[in-house]
């Protein structure tokens, strides 16, 4: 499932998430599953047709990720191994931040992050030349409706409706998302 949330130049997408690391690093072994949100610069495309056409619209690089993960094989609800991305490098995340209050209140955790966003850009490297102030506005103004999705996912969650094996089997590889 995908949920984007857009604004003038940043938008922010939610997915349910559910995925195997071939390669993982020691304590990260074995499935994870939970809700991956990422902070994306969008743009949209010029028309394609009369002004009555679709619009193309671009999510493009992510900025920013919290993802709200737990062991696959633990308890559900867990979130044992939520934890953050500040800073890409184009498309790949940097190494995982784990934060207390992030694992404590999840949900709370990321409304305070998406209602700082000029805090977001710098961690992340991204220069504000005061041109992200309408999405910073709308983006505060938005953090509970966005709060209230993740939270939706979550309860899915832990309910095994979604970010499930698939099959129920057990591969060595997978990643079953949007984001």
């Amino acid at each position: 499932m995908l949920y984007a949330f857009g604004f003038e130049r940043i938008g922010v997408v939610v997915s349910d998430l559910y995925f195997v690391d071939p390669r993982p690093l020691p304590g990260q072994e074995g499935a994870e599953r939970g809700v991956r949100l990422e902070l994306r610069i969008l743009g949209q495309g010029e028309l394609k047709g009369s002004i009555y056409s679709a619009r193309p619209i671009e999510v493009g690089r992510p900025i920013w990720r919290a993802d709200l993960l737990e062991a696959a094989d633990g308890p559900p609800g867990s979130l044992n191994r939520a934890h953050h991305h500040p800073r890409f490098d184009g498309w790949e995340p940097g190494g995982r931040v784990f934060d207390e209050s992030l694992s404590a209140a999840p949900v709370q955790w990321v409304g305070e992050q998406l209602s700082d966003l000029g805090t977001l850009l710098d961690r992340a490297g991204v220069p504000d030349d005061g041109s992200f102030a309408a999405d910073a506005k709308s983006l505060r103004a938005c953090a509970g409706e966005i709060m209230a999705t993740v939270q939706r996912l979550l309860d899915k969650i832990k309910a095994g409706e979604l970010a499930t094996a698939p099959d129920g089997s057990q591969p060595d590889s997978v990643r079953i998302s949007w984001l």
